[in-house]
């Protein structure tokens, strides 16, 4: 275990103004221009590994794998040599490895005073992943409503026409080629009011069980493949109900774990495909741009040959599919269906294992 850094005596306890910190998922730490510490926010506890209390007084740059770097930061802060300061760094843990993390240095407006927010480059990355996936699934439902509604006007005439224009004719022939029009017509008004099915329907709120939902999922999906596929629960049955919109979870699950069955051809057919569906709770956590006390953490995992790293950055993008034949609209769907319960979904992806993570934020 890594020994606490050496205390300085503080002679008056810090401001309650530094309180609001605690709020914050990042780690921030307010020092004195000499080092020692003013205050640790609650993150902050959390990633050393000590308490408030053995924090605060102790000399900040000893908690880093190379204290110079962050002393040098304090002594440019205290010449008014930048407003702030950006490096990154090893964060020394009570009873774990380093912690790799960018630390941005400012001064504040109390003389002699500086902020030191640290972002852990894991959950930096994370937290930049999300945000992508947030923007995305918004530009997405934006270009699916404009689309569908441009494609559908037209689309209308066309079949209209087409039936006045049989009505005209004697020829079978020719009523063969308006009858192409019209059932091409129809796939693709299909086509359209699946795009636009999410935005019509009412967001119906109840009280949820999500291991109803799940189990519903497993029967319909072993009642499409009862052969060569196991499908595996992994419960946590502590995990209370919440509200939300049943058969909106109950799409958005089917439509990833009905993926993975397709994707599972191959090994259903040795009689080897299996689909997990996993839930936990997890606790305090950030995304998007939000900290939750807790979340649903539900898995939907399969052993099949994984996404095709040509599509893995876009699978929720409307109309791409890695499979010849499909619409490329399910994870679109089931994303937009869990976002409007203001979560999100993730994907990581290796040949053997595609784990599908659903988090919606719990009460």
């Amino acid at each position: 275990m890594t020994a606490a850094p050496r205390k300085h005596a503080l002679n008056h306890k810090p401001s309650s103004r530094f309180h609001s910190f605690d709020l914050l998922a990042t780690l921030v730490a307010v020092l004195h221009s000499d080092g020692s510490v003013l205050f640790a926010n609650a993150a902050l506890e959390d990633a050393l590994g000590f308490s408030r209390r053995t924090i605060e007084g102790s000399h900040f740059p000893d908690f880093f794998t190379e204290p110079h770097l962050m002393q040098n930061a304090l002594e440019g802060a205290g010449s008014n040599e930048f407003a702030a300061l950006r490096y990154e760094a090893w964060l020394k843990r009570a009873s774990h490895e380093p912690l790799p993390v960018h630390v941005v240095v400012a001064q504040t407006e109390q003389a002699g005073e500086v902020v030191v927010e640290l972002l852990p480059l894991e959950q930096q990355a994370k937290q930049d992943r999300e945000e992508r996936l947030i923007d995305q699934a918004q530009a997405n439902k934006e270009l699916i409503r404009n689309l569908a509604h441009e494609i559908k006007n037209p689309l209308g005439g066309i079949r209209g026409a087409a039936q006045l224009l049989e009505m005209e004719i004697d020829s079978r022939e020719l009523i063969e080629y308006t009858q192409v029009i019209i059932h091409e017509a129809d796939r693709l008004q299909a086509l359209v009011d699946r795009l636009l099915a999410p935005h019509r329907r009412p967001h119906v709120v109840g009280d949820v069980n999500i291991h109803e939902v799940c189990e519903r999922v497993r029967s319909l999906i072993m009642a499409e493949f009862p052969r060569g596929l196991r499908v595996v629960r992994d419960y946590d049955t502590s995990i209370p109900e919440f509200r939300g919109d049943r058969e909106q979870l109950i799409q958005a699950v089917l439509n990833i774990a009905h993926n993975a069955a397709q994707a599972l051809a191959e090994r259903i057919a040795a009689g080897e495909g299996e689909i997990t569906l996993r839930t936990r709770i997890a606790r305090q956590v950030t995304f998007g741009k939000q900290r939750y006390r807790l979340a649903l953490e539900l898995h939907v995992i399969d052993n099949g040959p994984g996404v095709p790293e040509s599509i893995i950055g876009r699978i929720f993008y409307p109309l791409v599919s890695g499979r010849d034949g499909g619409s490329g609209l399910g994870l679109t769907l089931a994303q937009t269906f869990v976002q409007q319960h203001h979560g999100l979904i993730e994907c990581d992806s290796v040949p053997g294992r595609t784990d599908f993570k659903l988090l919606i934020p719990l009460p």
